[in-house]
């Protein structure tokens, strides 16, 4: 059973708050249990969040431009930006915190200077954001790191992922591709999962996975049934707080019923053949039919096809062992509609 890599985007929904994006942490990290056959449920593998250089961020006029939005956190978007980026510090912080919950680190750098932080620890794996697949200056100065990179697709054609990976595999081959739209939310008519296809078949050297940023939870389900290896999807404490993203992420219960469907996903892809399980066993007795009799037959009679029709349970001769009774004699009367055990013949 190949377990799929599930990252918790936290992002900006920390709103400016080591605190808060701890409380995240603390919420996805737990292992739970599914409740009609008790099987234990994984947590998310990893969290995420995003390191901006705000001088490298927007232009001038778009920095100082008012934002009075229900979602702003200054009086320009400037401010606002600068409101909700965390010091190299405390991202440490939380990078800990995530540590100490057993889970992995993501860290999505959006300029080159953000590699400051990697003074203070290293990433399990650096992000590339779909905005910035072609800032080919970037992602080289993230590959140079020879950190694991994941990038998404979000606002890409072939030409543009197809630089970006040559740029990184310069300097390292430990990447990984996320079919992504970066339309928030992302329209069903536009989500195209046969992409996640399309990349295996054509990047095969590299992991494939799915960010998704659809309402609820079938994309990346269905995403993880297509092959995907690796799911990203945005995690907040509560929908309904302030700022952009949170109401695009997923909540508490929609965080636990996300993984839910992924892990049992994980367990029933299975593998590529036709088998009667083990767990069939007690249905296919009860429920399958096996040979009978048509009427009431007495001993001494020699069976022919005529005589046979087919009952449930099914722990008797099938349809296609009928030779098995064909020609034989029986052994003792057998009653209407009852099954023609071997055992009953000679």
């Amino acid at each position: 059973m190949k377990e799929v890599y599930i990252i918790g985007e936290i992002g900006q929904n920390h709103n400016g708050s080591v605190d808060l994006a701890k409380v995240i942490i603390d919420l996805v990290a737990k292992p739970f249990e599914e409740d009609l056959f008790h099987l234990p449920i994984k947590p998310i593998n990893a969290v995420k969040l995003t390191k901006r250089d705000l001088k490298y961020e927007l232009s001038a006029s778009q920095m100082s431009a008012p934002y009075h939005s229900p979602h702003s956190f200054g009086d320009t978007y400037g401010a606002h930006r600068e409101f909700l980026e965390l010091s190299d510090e405390e991202h440490y912080e939380v990078y800990l915190h995530a540590k100490k919950n057993k889970l992995d680190f993501v860290e999505t750098l959006c300029a080159p200077g953000c590699t400051s932080l990697l003074k203070l620890f290293t990433p399990d794996y650096l992000k590339v954001a779909s905005r910035d697949l072609t800032n080919l200056p970037l992602l080289e100065v993230m590959a140079e790191t020879k950190i694991p990179i994941i990038v998404s697709t979000g606002m890409a054609g072939k030409k543009e992922l197809d630089d970006a990976v040559e740029t990184i595999t310069k300097y390292h081959n430990n990447l990984s591709i996320l079919h992504c739209v970066s339309q928030y939310p992302t329209h069903p008519d536009n989500v195209n999962l046969l992409t996640v296809k399309y990349l295996q078949k054509h990047y095969p050297e590299f992991k494939i996975g799915y960010s998704d940023h659809t309402i609820g939870i079938a994309m990346p389900t269905a995403a993880v049934a297509m092959g995907a290896e690796i799911i990203e999807k945005h995690i907040t404490l509560d929908r309904n707080m302030k700022g952009t993203d949170q109401a695009g992420s997923l909540g508490p219960d929609g965080i636990k019923r996300m993984v839910r469907d992924i892990r049992m996903m994980e367990r029933s892809l299975g593998e590529e053949k036709i088998a009667i399980v083990e767990g069939v066993e007690a249905a296919k007795h009860k429920l399958e039919r096996s040979i009978a009799s048509v009427s009431d037959l007495k001993k001494g009679h020699v069976l022919t096809e005529a005589d046979f029709c087919l009952l449930s349970p099914g722990d008797g001769l099938k349809w296609a062992e009928k030779d098995q009774l064909i020609g034989k004699t029986l052994l003792q009367d057998i009653p209407k509609n009852e099954i023609i055990y071997s055992n009953l013949v000679q």
